[in-house]
């Protein structure tokens, strides 16, 4: 396999190096103090926000958390699950307003054996999809190409979100 040179994601690697846990990166960065624009916060709601993900399977890649840490989906309350709904509902036509993509992938990863990286505090990956993306660079090369920036993500969801909430 050849070796594709990714320094940016060092830091993310380095989370899991130390088994030390320093506490839920969602509530973090509900509490760090940092603007929602440095913590990647697209859109907040009542119940749960919408954040990019630092480390996308594709461009547009993002997150819909509730505020409430808790593990899984059936720990909400019915207020928070129904929110989660409407927000996702809001998430999808914010991505096809930006990215217009062929297809839409929705998935929870409830507990480590269902591959959740962060297992303690649940969330929903929204992860747009074309038509061709799991090309030879995926399937021969074992490499995933992210073809916008997290600034260019940002700012074009952002808007959409502003977008879809307006209709």
């Amino acid at each position: 396999m050849k070796v594709l040179w990714a320094p940016w994601r060092a830091k993310y690697v380095s989370t899991f190096i130390n088994e030390e846990k320093k506490g839920c990166i969602f509530c973090e960065m509900l509490n760090n103090g940092k603007s929602d624009r440095e913590n990647l916060i697209l859109y907040r709601g009542k119940h749960s926000f919408v954040v990019l993900n630092r480390f996308p399977y594709t461009s547009g890649h993002f997150m819909i958390v509730p505020y409430r840490h808790v593990p899984s989906f059936e720990d909400l309350s019915e207020d928070e699950r129904m929110e989660l709904m409407e927000v996702l509902s809001i998430s999808i036509k914010a991505l096809r307003i930006s990215y217009r993509p062929d297809g839409i992938n929705v998935g929870m990863n409830l507990g480590r054996a269902a591959g959740a990286g962060i297992e303690e505090h649940m969330h929903i990956h929204v992860v747009p999809r074309w038509v061709g993306d799991t090309n030879f660079m995926g399937v021969i090369g074992e490499v995933r190409v992210i073809s916008d920036s997290l600034d260019s993500s940002f700012e074009k969801l952002k808007k959409a979100f502003e977008e879809a909430t307006a209709n």
